[in-house]
């Protein structure tokens, strides 16, 4: 499957706009991600952007999540070990476990996306480019800031030797790099 492809499917499964801005908020902090770890960037930016391609039809049902995605996904030429991190995304909820680096760094990305979003709207300049680290760290403290962030989802990026802060700054710079697609 090429990026081009995953584009697709994203436009066909998803309608919202917010939805959508997350997943390419998400394929980018895991290109970076993969280019930390010298991994073919185009295969974990198209677990970025599909992670979420079943979510308008299992919002209501967390069970479902991941698992519907993986049928949609069914017959193309997929990796395993993506749509493997794709379910694994929402693990707990699945009743499965986190294995791989790839399972790992798309949970920590797709969630910190949320933080940084309200953090860049709370900014004056309301930018994402605006957002500091040591801002973001004092944010994640506080429970009533973005309170469905799951904050020990981001701290996942340590299980693959990442530091907060270092996750923190690259996921930063991710999502600066897309000013105009994020609206941010």
């Amino acid at each position: 499957m090429t990026y081009d492809d995953a584009l697709d499917l994203l436009d066909k499964h998803l309608r919202s706009d917010t939805l959508k801005k997350h997943c390419l908020a998400t394929q980018a902090i895991m290109r970076e991600l993969a280019r930390r770890f010298e991994e073919d960037e185009e295969t974990w930016a198209i677990a970025g952007l599909l992670h979420d391609l079943d979510y308008e039809l299992t919002k209501d049902t967390p069970a479902e999540h991941g698992r519907k995605t993986l049928e949609l996904l069914d017959g193309t030429d997929l990796s395993p070990a993506v749509k493997d991190a794709i379910v694994r995304h929402n693990a707990e909820a699945l009743g499965l476990e986190r294995v791989t680096r790839l399972d790992y760094a798309l949970t920590c990305a797709e969630t910190i996306t949320g933080l940084l979003v309200a953090a860049a709207l709370v900014h004056p300049e309301r930018r994402i480019a605006a957002v500091q680290v040591k801002s973001v760290k004092k944010r994640m403290k506080s429970k009533d800031f973005a309170r469905s962030v799951n904050r020990d989802h981001i701290l996942l990026c340590e299980k693959i030797n990442v530091p907060l802060d270092d996750f923190i700054a690259l996921s930063l710079k991710a999502m600066s790099s897309m000013p105009e697609e994020l609206g941010l």
